[in-house]
């Protein structure tokens, strides 16, 4: 009998901690082309792919953040990445959009979500995000850029949270963590506290890439350019847990001061931020894959369309830096800066690629600019803006020019409550042949590990 209740713990055990932190995954939009949705089967290549990427470090990219919770082309229902979540033991960062005025129907689908999926999802959400840099579209740079979208205040943003509270407190997801996700700017600005009193968690954005406005943004600096931005975070929270919930450099597109595009630079700022990180801070990178709109984006993709690694993401044990040197010339596909600035934008998600793909996740050279225009009504491609991630001597400072213009290629404009995103992604996203069905719970095998030593022992004893 005490062999059977050690085993039933087990199970309590494995169960409980399907999603336990640190997480590490990707950031990922709601569309697969624009104004079409993903559906669940589509997510869950995605998620596949993720979790099979070859060389991947720490515990492997098991976890996913999303922008928006209401599946595309509805009002409120749950977005399908919920149960392709769950068939795939991947960990969610659920999102409500709250700009634009489309805070009720976030709320109701996650309020459904709960009541659907009840126990089955509890084990998978690593946090809930009320919002997704709302803060800098207030700001005084933000609100001059006619292409930034609305914002919320933040005594608005801590109401939200706490009307999120009451909602899930006696639902399944009743223990989910809830936060709010914001470049690093706005959280150093005391005019926010009262966000930042609101969170269980912070969600840090920063991009070094995007600062050229003091000092140089190449990528010799990018790893300073970042510690100094997680340090004037954590000093800004407090006790407060920071969660890194987009960063990333982009393989192809137009150099932004002296940051250039290129595979090689990419694999330098994923060595130098990412690999100290992976497996000991909760990180969401930016992006899985990104299909550029236009001749000004980026493309931020650590896989091609075509399912192939666009470098090496190993990292080797004790290393910072990657082995590759640096570039500072961008690479021979990349076109000329343009003369416009105005490109900033926020909110977020990768798309999903296009193309048949190959069979294989394998590696493979840049793959060619585009990009995206930023309209940031609804939910949005995160990844960096033009003006946004201001760096310099940042203080507590209440003005609210300091705050930073955010952090995202781009949004299309739709329709409220179509939870729409703005990194639209031609449909095909490849799945690699080899899925295997442990990728989706490496993160909880030390968990495990220890507590079924402990049940096994207990069950000898007896």
């Amino acid at each position: 009998m005490r062999a059977v209740s050690a085993l039933v713990a087990l199970a309590t055990v494995i169960s409980s901690v399907s999603a336990a932190g640190p997480y590490q995954g990707f950031n990922y939009g709601n569309e697969l082309a624009p104004g079409v949705g993903k559906k669940q089967a589509d997510w869950e290549k995605e998620f596949r792919l993720a979790q099979a990427l070859p060389g991947a470090p720490g515990n492997g990219f098991t976890s996913a953040r999303l922008f928006t919770s209401i599946q595309m082309g509805s009002a409120s229902d749950p977005i399908e990445a919920i149960p392709a979540a769950i068939a795939t033991k991947t960990s969610l960062l659920l999102t409500l959009w709250i700009s634009g005025g489309n805070f009720l129907n976030e709320l109701q689908a996650v309020k459904t979500a709960a009541a659907k999926y009840g126990d089955k999802l509890a084990p998978y959400i690593a946090g809930i995000s009320v919002g997704s840099e709302d803060l800098y579209r207030i700001s005084k740079v933000g609100m001059e850029n006619p292409n930034a979208g609305p914002g919320v205040e933040p005594s608005k943003i801590a109401g939200y949270i706490r009307q999120v509270r009451e909602a899930i407190k006696d639902t399944p997801l009743k223990s989910a963590p809830i936060g709010h996700v914001d470049t690093w700017t706005a959280w150093v600005d005391g005019s926010n506290r009262a966000v930042i009193d609101a969170c269980d968690w912070i969600g840090m954005d920063a991009y070094p890439y995007w600062q050229n406005t003091s000092g140089s943004n190449a990528i010799e600096n990018s790893k300073a350019l970042f510690e100094e931005a997680v340090a004037n975070t954590k000093a800004a929270v407090g006790s407060k847990d920071v969660w890194i919930t987009e960063t990333g450099f982009p393989i192809s597109g137009i150099p932004w001061g002296q940051a250039k595009p290129g595979p090689v630079n990419a694999k330098s700022y994923w060595d130098q931020v990412g690999c100290p990180r992976f497996g000991k801070t909760s990180i969401w990178w930016f992006s899985l894959q990104y299909t550029p709109k236009n001749a000004d984006d980026q493309d931020w993709g650590v896989v091609s369309n075509a399912g192939k690694l666009n470098y090496d993401i190993s990292c080797k044990k004790d290393a910072a830096v990657s082995s590759a040197a640096p570039s500072s010339t961008p690479a021979s596909s990349t076109p000329s800066r343009p003369s416009s600035t105005t490109a900033a934008g926020s909110g977020g998600g990768s798309g999903t690629g296009s193309g048949s793909g190959s069979s294989t996740v394998g590696t493979s050279g840049p793959v060619s600019s585009a990009t995206t225009t930023v309209i940031n009504s609804n939910p949005g491609g995160g990844a960096g803006s033009s003006s946004s991630q201001l760096s310099g001597g940042v203080s507590s400072a209440t003005s609210s020019a300091s705050r930073s213009l955010g952090t995202g290629p781009s949004a299309s404009v739709s329709v409220p409550g179509s939870g729409s995103n703005s990194t639209a992604a031609p449909s095909g996203t490849p799945t690699p042949s080899i899925v295997p069905g442990s990728a989706g719970v490496r993160a909880i095998s030390g968990s495990i590990g220890a507590a079924f030593a402990a049940v096994i022992i207990a069950v000898l004893a007896t």
